[in-house]
């Protein structure tokens, strides 16, 4: 326990959190928490400010995923003022919505998650990082993520008006109607994102799937929990990032629950942990009953591997056929909390077709893309699957449309039990006799980074940055050391 080991700053998530484990005199784990010691304050923020100005407010939130909650905070307008928008406005929405999974998931596949496959979880800190991913697969493939990413991005600000945090989204529809140079334009990126992803599937069934090493680590014990998976799906019960049914499966496959977004707060609830800000949500029939796994725990997951356990199957063809595939392999519902790397690239293919779907669709030429509001505002809730999972907009107003009461239930938050007992887990499996070396605390990161966790977003600090260290304590509560 003497031999001195730093990691500092962990890196590779958004937000903040600490790790705390817990050894016995053998050295040995025998405790370990994910604690997020941050102030969730957001909501409070958003009373007394008029609704309206929400889809800008919450997408401030998080630099990462700003999108979802503007579009999120959208279909919330649209359900607080009782107006449908038009096909076009519905149609536009779903394709820029698509644009901006395809880049988010290709960030977390290649410079978040991706180095501790790409370069390996026990490689030297210094080159876990997206320099050490293009050193490893070549400055062309690097080039190839830059210039998607870039030509996204860029095509998400014509659309949306703005690359980080849009402001097209509007009750009733959007702000402006699409041209045909950039449905054109479109067109050929639907194209080039669908060749992109499945480049990038390739990539992953290469570098990962081919090693026995890294599949033996996918399906090992020390990265499985049997839980509930939660995600949106459409009429067919396949997967939907806009919109939906929530639909639950309990860890056996079998549909537990389908129901729609207004009726949230009947299946989920939130319980209050003392060691984190983060409140911890759970099925509501079964309770709360720790942080424990399997059919009489209340614990679910969302994110990739929980919308694809959830649904039935991919709207896309390639997506679909990435899907069998993945199931195949896993077995359905797959508990590998590290298959979310894969169910992610999966997503991406699904995503990348669905823009060159939409951007072949006539509909999305129409110039009528609003209809205004005639209703007064009451109660408003909307849904969207961001990147990391479900994401829930609700608010309550007065008359003139300001917020009285607001809740954003996140998808870092629906996760927030399984992360907890993923990272307790590894930590126990793999921290014995007093050997804790970088390579293995990276491992136990792994744990909760498949997550692809958005702390910014489940949490709000007042008023700054906070470092984000492991604290280990011995069974006499003594602290031995902190890691930065």
């Amino acid at each position: 326990m003497s031999k001195e080991i730093v990691i500092d700053p962990i890196t590779r998530l958004e937000g903040h959190g600490k790790i705390v484990i817990i050894l016995d005199d053998k050295g040995n784990c025998v405790r370990a928490f994910f604690q997020v010691p941050e102030f969730r304050g957001f909501e409070k923020f958003a009373e007394g400010r008029h609704a309206e100005d929400m889809p800008q407010i919450t997408s401030r939130i998080c630099g990462v995923c700003p999108t979802a909650h503007h579009m999120a905070s959208t279909k919330a307008l649209d359900d607080l003022y009782k107006v449908d928008p038009p096909v076009a406005a519905k149609k536009i929405r779903e394709l820029f919505y698509n644009l901006f999974m395809l880049e988010d998931h290709a960030l977390h596949v290649y410079i978040l998650g991706g180095p501790d496959f790409i370069v390996g979880p026990d490689a030297p800190k210094e080159e876990r990082n997206v320099v050490g991913v293009i050193k490893k697969v070549g400055q062309e493939v690097g080039l190839k993520v830059i210039g998607m990413r870039k030509s996204i991005r860029q095509m998400m600000e014509r659309i949306g008006g703005k690359t980080i945090h849009p402001v097209f989204g509007v009750p009733g529809g959007i702000s402006k109607p699409l041209n045909e140079e950039i449905v054109k334009d479109l067109k050929a990126l639907g194209e080039q994102g669908v060749e992109f992803a499945q480049f990038t599937l390739n990539v992953f069934k290469d570098i990962v799937l081919k090693n026995k090493k890294y599949l033996d680590l996918i399906t090992s014990d020390a990265y499985t929990h049997r839980t509930y998976y939660m995600g949106l799906v459409d009429n067919k019960n396949r997967v939907n990032f806009y919109d939906g049914m929530l639909r639950v499966v309990d860890p056996n496959g079998k549909e537990y629950a389908k129901f729609d977004v207004h009726n949230y707060l009947d299946y989920i609830a939130e319980h209050v942990e003392p060691w984190s800000y983060m409140t911890f949500p759970y099925l509501r029939k079964i309770g709360w009953k720790g942080l424990i796994d399997g059919e009489q725990s209340g614990i679910y997951a969302v994110a990739p591997l929980a919308r694809l356990n959830a649904a039935e199957g991919m709207a896309t063809p390639l997506a679909q056929e990435a899907y069998e595939e993945m199931f195949e392999k896993l077995g359905k519902p797959a508990h590998q909390t590290l298959a979310m790397h894969w169910a992610r690239v999966i997503e991406m293919l699904y995503a990348a077709e669905r823009i060159k779907e939409l951007a072949n669709d006539p509909d999305i030429l129409d110039q009528n893309v609003r209809n205004l509001p005639t209703e007064k505002p009451s109660v408003g809730i909307g849904v969207v699957e961001a990147p990391r999972g479900t994401l829930i907009h609700h608010y309550e107003t007065d008359e003139r449309g300001v917020i009285k009461r607001a809740n954003l239930l996140v998808a870092t938050q629906h996760n927030i039990g399984r992360i907890s007992m993923s990272v307790d887990k590894a930590a126990r499996s793999l921290i014995k006799g007093g050997v804790v070396n970088d390579g293995l605390l990276n491992m136990v990161e792994m744990a909760f980074r498949a997550y692809d966790p958005c702390n910014a977003c489940g949490t709000h600090t007042l008023p700054g940055s906070m470092p984000v260290p492991i604290y280990i304590y011995n069974t006499n509560g003594e602290l031995l050391r902190v890691i930065h």
